[in-house]
């Protein structure tokens, strides 16, 4: 089963290979890897999703917990969640396709980001679910080269748990710091 896990780590050399290493010691497949940078420079917002066995999915996030450098894990897989990936997608197709594939391009809500006499590029966010169904119908107009993002998640619900704006953050050596929650 995949489990959709969201991530709060301190944005420091090693964390994500600290987090990459509880998954892949115990044999976990990660089918999609999101990192960036949180409003707070020295936070890292981390999206996985990853096939778990439902039993395990608890203890994997208990694990997770246990990490140094991470300051919050939320299991969304199970919660009200808004999650996308975005594709950007090159197709090349024959000028009397062009009209039925920008047809299909409006109705899906893609962007087109270039384009010339041959092809068309244009970037597309959904579910993943979404994204496979549009690039498989794409197929039938033409030659479709693509790259995907990985999931990026958050939760639907309020925008923090807790009516305290501060996450505290304990670093390697011990001295708590307080920081706003991104």
């Amino acid at each position: 089963m995949k489990q959709l896990i969201s991530l709060l780590i301190e944005n420091k050399p090693g964390a994500l290979m600290r987090v990459t290493g509880v998954l892949t010691a115990r044999g976990y497949n990660i089918e999609s890897l999101t990192v960036a940078r949180t409003l707070d420079s020295t936070l890292s917002s981390m999206t996985i999703v990853v096939d778990v066995d439902p039993v395990m999915q608890f203890l994997l996030i208990k694990q997770i917990k246990r990490l140094i450098n991470v300051v919050e894990v939320i299991d969304l897989t199970e919660s009200r969640a808004v999650c996308r990936e975005m594709a950007l997608i090159k197709i090349e197709t024959t000028s009397e396709k062009h009209t039925a594939l920008l047809k299909e391009i409006d109705v899906f809500g893609a962007r087109i980001a270039e384009t010339d006499s041959l092809s068309y590029t244009f970037e597309a966010t959904g579910t993943s679910d979404e994204l496979d169904s549009f690039i498989s119908l794409l197929h039938s107009h033409g030659t479709v080269e693509m790259i995907r993002s990985g999931a990026i998640a958050i939760s639907g619900s309020s925008i923090t748990k807790s009516d305290d704006p501060l996450v505290k953050i304990t670093d390697s050596n011990g001295e708590t710091q307080e920081t706003l929650r991104a």
